[in-house]
């Protein structure tokens, strides 16, 4: 990559988050093993579910988490010329509880908005700027969503176990 950034040639306008294109590559080859993770953790999820609506939502935020490991694939093969390789993680991740695999993936989700924003300021202005923009957005999508199935859920054990 040899994208020179603006920002290194004024020092005094550096963000504290600054990337280099060079990290923001190597974070986008960690995000490619990150989405499928998720994309695996989420599988278990929806097994978990209380009813099918919920399990719907997860569905859907796992389904986005497909479509992200496509196109850090894809960035991360245009930016460097080379394909992500290496040995995913296959394994089934475990799940304890409905309640903490929520607490868990809204965890991530906030955790991958942090990641995915560094990797936004070591990225050149065009495409990959605006891709990676949507993936923040949908992240954060997903952030939202699972806090209010957290709510959900801690609702339904406080009224069932005040009203019951």
């Amino acid at each position: 990559m040899n994208y020179v950034n603006p920002y290194w040639r004024a020092p005094s306008l550096v963000p504290v988050w600054l990337t280099a294109p060079q990290q923001a590559a190597e974070l986008i080859k960690e995000s490619v093993q990150g989405e499928r993770s998720d994309e695996l953790f989420y599988d278990q999820l929806i097994k978990m579910a209380p009813n099918a609506q919920q399990a719907a939502i997860i569905t859907s935020i796992r389904d986005d988490e497909r479509g992200h490991n496509r196109m850090f694939r894809q960035m991360y093969k245009d930016l460097t010329g080379y394909e992500v390789t290496g040995t995913l993680n296959e394994e089934n991740p475990i799940v304890t509880s409905y309640m903490d695999g929520l607490q868990q993936a809204f965890d991530g989700e906030l955790a991958a908005v942090e990641k995915y924003r560094k990797i936004w300021f070591g990225l050149p202005s065009g495409i990959y700027k605006d891709t990676l923009y949507g993936i923040i957005v949908d992240e954060q999508k997903h952030a939202a969503k699972y806090n209010n199935l957290l709510l959900r859920n801690l609702n339904t054990r406080f009224y069932h176990s005040t009203w019951s």
